[in-house]
């Protein structure tokens, strides 16, 4: 089953995650941009980039399954 982005809503934490390991999206600061469009769609590719690029073999697996 390939991984997935998908949304997390814990108790202590609420953001993105992978589906297959415990990675999540920490992002270093907040979004860069001159309006609120720019924001999200910086945000937004800083996300799948970081997603992208991350190798579940790292992060060990998921405690739970999202849902």
């Amino acid at each position: 089953m390939p991984r997935r982005l998908v949304r997390i809503d814990k108790p202590l934490f609420e953001g993105w995650g992978c589906s297959v390991c415990a990675w999540v999206f920490r992002p270093s600061g907040p979004p860069a941009g001159e309006s609120l469009d720019e924001m999200t769609a910086n945000y937004e590719r800083q996300r799948d980039t970081e997603f992208a690029a991350h190798i579940c073999a790292d992060h060990g697996r998921a405690r739970t399954p999202p849902g």
